[in-house]
């Protein structure tokens, strides 16, 4: 996969969950949205699915500031992280690569700011 980074970890759910959101906070990001994917298929499709949340993280100064070099950016925004469960009872986590999200945008002056947004996820993650 070349649109996110991923870690595969012996860890339960609710334990990546958690530490995600502090190591997020550690790197300056908020959790604005968290979608339970399994809880609304379950409500709305009446379908079971595997523990799934996406988190929406937030770099408020980067945010603002890719907001003012275009606002169409905010398509773009916020920052998506991944965990599901695994058939083996690893979990999954993942983070969108910023680059490759911006790259849409044509707009290789943003390619430095991607690129710490990047450093920051990855650290995010490496940290649970």
């Amino acid at each position: 996969m070349d649109y996110g980074y991923q870690r595969i970890l012996n860890k339960s759910f609710d334990e990546v969950d958690t530490k995600i959101r502090e190591t997020l906070q550690e790197q300056g990001f908020g959790v604005l949205t968290e979608i339970a994917v399994n809880e609304t298929l379950k409500k709305k499709l009446n379908e079971d699915f595997r523990p799934y949340k996406i988190l929406g993280a937030c770099h408020p100064p980067t945010a603002f500031q890719a907001l003012s070099e275009e606002l169409e950016i905010g398509l773009l925004l916020p920052c998506n992280v991944t965990i599901w469960e695994n058939d083996d009872g690893t979990v999954t986590l993942s983070a969108i690569n910023a680059k490759k999200m911006l790259s849409v945008t044509g707009r290789d002056d943003l390619n430095e700011l991607a690129g710490q947004v990047n450093l920051w996820l990855k650290t995010a993650v490496d940290a649970v």
